[in-house]
């Protein structure tokens, strides 16, 4: 853990919010996989937004070490505090998430970013290295990272935001990330079904966000080609469309609008049909024949 300069608000900065309003400034924001790609974008558009304290969790330290350093000067009025969590382990994410709560309380916005992915047949995935830390990140650690926070920010009564990048791959199946699909679609159904327990508790300040992007070139998915009509997208406009959809807040964000139509079509079509038209027409099953990743690191 890295020491910082944040101090805790004061009471007064917890005044209830409406439920459509929310902003980070005088805030705390947590972002996992932090240490690079769209994590650390996160990073600095809340420091730019005026957010008090970001917290960056990673399982590289000496990541972590080379992003604080680049966000400590570009935003010197933000406090960051960084943790090294590997998110495959509960006990990393119980203990790390105590030591937060104990010193800044619940996160005003909490962004579960990380992710892992192999690209490969169903088949040629390690049981241990590919399957179960798929599943433990992309699936179980959102909802063990928000489980840990979510009691004290619902005591506390103000506006939040619980943002979960899910992808795509949630919505459509895929050839050569069945895994990773997997993991997606346990993540698309368990946040979704957290916004709705929320809002039939009648916790309607704390809204939750879902995305549903197709590739994005942050190097996860090196080698990966995107289908038609769904080009690669840049990771500084997807932060920019996470961001702006903080207020208010859909249930869902699915960039770029050729997946919606997928999802759509998906519904409407039989599967067989829907294979011929999308999956082999638009070149969705043929976009992870190429794919080579991230070498060196497959998490995001």
């Amino acid at each position: 853990m890295r020491p910082f300069n944040a101090f805790r608000r004061q009471p007064s900065a917890d005044a209830p919010a409406a439920p459509d309003h929310f902003s980070v400034r005088g805030r705390t924001v947590l972002i996992t996989g932090a240490a690079l790609g769209m994590g650390l974008l996160h990073a600095h558009r809340a420091a730019q937004d005026g957010a008090a304290t970001v917290v960056l969790w990673d399982r590289s330290s000496e990541g972590l070490d080379a992003a604080v350093a680049e966000l400590e000067a570009a935003h010197p009025a933000t406090a960051f505090r960084t943790d090294t969590v590997d998110l495959a382990v509960l006990e990393e994410i119980t203990r790390t998430a105590e030591a937060v709560l104990a010193e800044l309380g619940a996160p005003d916005l909490l962004i579960n970013n990380a992710g892992v992915v192999t690209g490969a047949y169903f088949w040629e995935h390690d049981p241990a290295r590919d399957i179960h830390t798929t599943l433990a990140v992309n699936a179980e650690a959102p909802m063990q990272v928000t489980r840990a926070f979510l009691p004290a920010l619902l005591e506390r009564g103000t506006a939040a935001r619980l943002v979960t990048i899910a992808s795509a791959a949630g919505l459509l199946s895929n050839p050569r990330m069945s895994v990773y699909a997997a993991s997606k679609w346990a993540a698309v159904g368990w946040s979704d079904s957290l916004r709705l327990e929320l809002e039939q508790a009648g916790h309607r300040q704390v809204k939750v966000l879902t995305v549903c992007p197709s590739y994005i070139s942050t190097g996860m998915f090196a080698g990966a080609t995107g289908p038609a009509l769904t080009p690669i997208m840049e990771p500084a406009y997807v932060v920019d469309r996470i961001w702006k959809a903080l207020v208010p807040a859909p249930a869902f964000l699915m960039l770029p609008s050729s997946v919606r139509l997928s999802a759509f079509l998906k519904g409407l079509l039989p599967p067989r049909v829907f294979d011929v038209v999308v999956g082999r027409g638009l070149g969705v099953y043929s976009s992870m024949s190429a794919f080579t990743g991230r070498q060196g690191s497959p998490r995001a």
